[in-house]
């Protein structure tokens, strides 16, 4: 499974990252799965997937034919869905591309339109497609490709310019999707559900193998995605109502049904990229100052606490967890926001979305769980994070979860304490053996009266720590060195106090490695 495979240039992310996996069974058997017109919803996809789980579970293998087979990445790009064949052209608000197999694209799914509560198949047609002649001099064949099935879809709405429907969602490849918000473009990707991730067993991938897209009223501002999940261990059921804007909003609702009792599962995963910055910058040559998706991981837990996880590159997988009861929300962000942070012209990293879960209901026991794979480059997703329950999901049984996931360029909320604005490290200018930080928090709610710092490690030593106001840049500096010794692995914290130890900032967290 390739965590990513194409460049994230403009002209890449209009495809979407990923790879497509197959449907759940012949695609005979899935018309037989279809709900009773009239009547789809939710609980019918949830039934669909409950029976899917009492059989036992197989993955055919499709082969990619015609115009199809062998495509390189210039190939497939060269192969556009026709907007006058969108199955929405009518409607003002949204539109509908359907997306080729081909490439790393090389399993099908269904999609279908629900009208009416009744859905219908939208079966694969080429002739929906556009060939550039670059790529293709001798045009596309199109009589001996059969029923490929499409490889996903996005969806378009008047997101940024008047006239022009942006895409601002696409689903595509196992149970990944991504959207982006006014002004910013794709980035980070979220998935349906995460299995065994990071686990020596080896990770496995659940896939979307149907889709039913809700068609939207003419003046509606959301649209309707039901899809069904399925794979070795679980199937599931899922509802997305998506709303695009300066924060795209997907309210979502989830039905698991076991075929194993699941211990290593994740809800609501995230996954997205982060190869190096100021604060970790691991045998890097490269003009840029930070290339990343993503620079921390932002909890704001159960108790009322706000933490914010700085994201480091390492030279082997680290996995942290942060154990928490009723979780409020988590979410991998951006928070460098100026051209400056990243001199990157044509990736734009400025611009890419951070991503928000926020729970419904109570969650209960768990943990946010956080995976950083070591790379080499920018072209592999190598973060994830999601929550994971303290209690096995249990074989034969329904469990429901619900959540807010945005994408935005800035959360939609915090909590009401300094953050954390930017982190530097590096060996110390006078001793090789001590690392030295500089983390920078906002300023303006100790512009009367300085805070106390906490500033603590699980190992080695604190060796000199202070705090001083650069009003000009508008942040409070905390810098610190830390003597490692011998440790191979450390875990730092620090943290503004007022003079009774209540917490005035969030709490800075990150893992240093030898």
């Amino acid at each position: 499974m390739k965590r990513r495979d194409f460049i994230h240039s403009t002209g890449a992310l209009m495809l979407a990252g990923g790879v497509s996996m197959p449907a759940f069974q012949a695609r005979a058997q899935n018309a037989a799965d279809e709900p009773a017109a009239g009547s789809f919803g939710f609980e019918e996809v949830a039934a669909l997937a409950a029976e899917r789980a009492t059989r036992l579970y197989t993955q055919p293998v499709a082969e990619q034919v015609g115009s199809f087979a062998d495509l390189d990445y210039d190939a497939y790009r060269a192969i556009r869905f026709r907007r006058d064949r969108d199955p929405f052209a009518e409607l003002p608000n949204f539109g509908l591309d359907l997306l080729p197999p081909g490439s790393i694209f090389y399993e099908p799914i269904n999609v279908s339109i629900v009208r009416n509560g009744t859905p219908r198949r939208l079966e694969f047609d080429p002739a929906m497609l556009e060939f550039d002649a670059s790529q293709f001099p001798d045009g596309a064949d199109l009589e001996t490709v059969g029923d490929m099935g499409w490889s996903g879809f996005r969806l378009r709405t008047l997101l940024n310019r008047p006239g022009v429907m942006d895409e601002f969602l696409v689903f595509q490849g196992a149970s990944y999707f991504r959207a982006v918000a006014r002004g910013t473009l794709y980035g980070l990707s979220a998935r349906g559900l995460a299995i065994k991730t990071g686990s020596p067993d080896g990770e496995e991938f659940p896939l979307f193998t149907d889709f039913w897209i809700h068609e939207p009223r003419p003046d509606a501002e959301s649209i309707r995605i039901h899809a069904a999940l399925d794979s070795r261990s679980l199937t599931a059921a899922f509802q997305f109502d998506v709303t695009p804007g300066d924060v795209t909003r997907m309210r979502t609702r989830l039905a698991i049904f076991p075929r194993v009792d699941l211990r290593e599962t994740g809800i609501a995963p995230l996954t997205s990229m982060f190869w190096f910055s100021p604060a970790s910058r691991r045998n890097v040559d490269d003009y840029r100052p930070a290339v990343h998706d993503s620079d921390g991981l932002q909890i704001h837990t159960g108790a009322g606490q706000a933490l914010w996880r700085t994201l480091q590159s390492s030279n082997s997988l680290q996995i942290s967890s942060f154990v928490d009861d009723g979780p409020k929300g988590f979410g991998l962000v951006q928070r460098n926001r100026e051209f400056d942070d990243y001199q990157d012209a044509e990736a734009r990293y400025d611009l890419r979305p951070s991503a928000w879960i926020e729970p419904e209901g109570d969650w209960g026991e768990g943990e946010v769980r956080l995976i950083e794979i070591p790379v080499e480059n920018e072209f592999n997703d190598n973060i994830v994070a999601y929550w994971l329950p303290k209690d096995v999901m249990a074989k034969g049984e329904r469990h429901d979860f619900r959540y807010t996931l945005s994408f935005a360029s800035r959360l939609p909320r915090d909590l009401p304490v300094a953050r954390v604005r930017d982190v530097r490290a590096g060996r110390s200018i006078n001793d090789e053996s001590i690392r030295s930080f500089i983390v920078d928090f906002d300023l303006a709610p100790f512009r009367d009266t300085l805070p106390q710092s906490k500033v603590t490690t699980s190992s080695g030593e604190i060796v000199h720590a202070y705090l001083k106001p650069l009003p000009e840049e508008d942040v409070l500096r905390l810098a610190f060195e830390f003597r490692p010794g011998n440790e191979k692995m450390v875990e730092l914290q620090a943290l503004l106090t007022d003079p009774d130890g209540l917490a005035l900032s969030e709490t800075w967290m990150t893992r240093w490695t030898a």
